[in-house]
């Protein structure tokens, strides 16, 4: 027994060094981690997008009816120029011309009972001097005389207020300009205030687009020119006239009204495109994905790429940059030399002094570059 336990410990003497061998090696050296980058180029920040809009008139109104009714006759058609005053249309004013009447005759009645109690007031104003009406039978007269007064009065207004009523049966154009919509025929009964006739002013035409949220600080700045797909060859400037504050519920987007520089005439509901250039006084920017932008400091930054040597391996530092627009996809940046490699994707597994390893495309553009040198 004591031979196999002394063969044993002379065993493991050349296992435990073989282990101790071991654990003294290094550990194998991460890979460089494979990004994928772009390259940083400037341009001038002068572009030019295009909008799809509408021409409408700056001025348009709804026309409706201020009483409502049967329609009798309609006066006008799509398309129609109209002037100030002029018929568009008539409702059946028989029941107006009813109301109108019976308020006449309930004025006539209450005149005659005001004259009738002004009569006896002052007959017993006359009776009070010897005695004969006492004192409150008079303040009675009195009283009643002013009632029927008021009566009458209030029997004038309601008079008034039933002509006015016949006269709205009437629809009369509030200013000159076209027909571009008419919503009633003849016989279909209408609500107060329902519109039924559109009259567009001609001769102040605009154009009308929706801009994007993230357009709109630039669309503020830029300058404008339009074409006509009846003209597709002639551009004409315009300028912006007004901007919408506040977003559309269901399309997030702000609607801006555009006129022409010069006075134009323009065909309403014809479909426009707005060319829409940013200023050229603008900086020089540079285009990259949005997922290359990260923080430091609580400042855009990027993780900016620095070869070393002539392989495709770099190692990442995270630098500052100023951010000059967003878009969709796409942010313009400006601040750093022009042909630095950023990373453009996986930022938030960047750390300083990393190793990377380039794509294919940028070691060979950084290749290229170096060698031009």
């Amino acid at each position: 027994t004591m031979k196999s336990t002394h063969s044993f410990a002379l065993m493991a003497i050349p296992m435990a060094a073989m282990l101790a061998a071991c654990s003294q090696k290094a550990p194998p050296a991460e890979p460089p981690r494979p990004v994928r980058t772009v390259e940083l180029r400037y341009d001038a920040a002068r572009e030019t997008n295009r909008y799809a809009g509408v021409v409408r008139a700056r001025h348009e109104v709804d026309e409706a009816f201020r009483v409502g009714g049967k329609v009798a006759q309609r006066k006008v058609d799509v398309g129609q120029v109209v002037r100030e005053g002029d018929v568009l249309a008539v409702l059946d004013a028989t029941d107006y011309r009813l109301a109108e009447e019976a308020a006449r005759q309930q004025l006539l009645a209450a005149e005659t009972h005001a004259r009738q109690a002004e009569s006896d007031r002052k007959r017993l104003e006359a009776l009070k001097t010897d005695g004969s009406v006492s004192a409150s039978d008079d303040e009675h007269a009195a009283s009643e005389a002013n009632k029927a007064n008021a009566a009458a009065a209030a029997a004038a207004r309601q008079l008034q207020l039933a002509a006015n009523r016949l006269k709205y049966t009437v629809l009369r154009a509030s200013r000159s300009g076209v027909v571009t919509q008419v919503r009633f025929e003849i016989g279909q009964v209408v609500a107060e205030g329902q519109p039924g006739v559109a009259v567009a002013d001609d001769a102040e035409p605009e154009i009308v687009v929706d801009v994007p949220e993230d357009h709109v600080a630039g669309f503020k700045k830029a300058t404008f020119k339009a074409t006509l797909p009846s003209q597709p060859n002639e551009t004409f400037d315009v300028t912006l006239r007004e901007i919408s504050p506040q977003a559309a519920l269901q399309t997030r987007t702000y609607r801006a009204r555009l006129q022409p520089s010069a006075r134009r005439d323009l065909p309403l509901g014809a479909t426009a495109t707005l060319l829409v250039q940013r200023d050229s006084a603008s900086a020089e920017v540079a285009t990259i994905p949005s997922t290359a932008i990260t923080q430091k400091d609580g400042h855009p930054a990027l993780w900016v790429v620095h070869r070393t040597g002539a392989n495709a391996v770099g190692t990442v530092e995270l630098v500052s940059v100023e951010v000059e627009a967003y878009r969709n996809e796409e942010v313009l940046v400006s601040g750093r030399p022009a042909g630095e490699l950023v990373v453009a994707a996986g930022v938030h597994k960047m750390a300083p002094g990393l190793q990377v390893a380039l794509s294919d495309l940028a070691a060979q553009a950084a290749l290229t570059k170096q060698a031009s040198r």
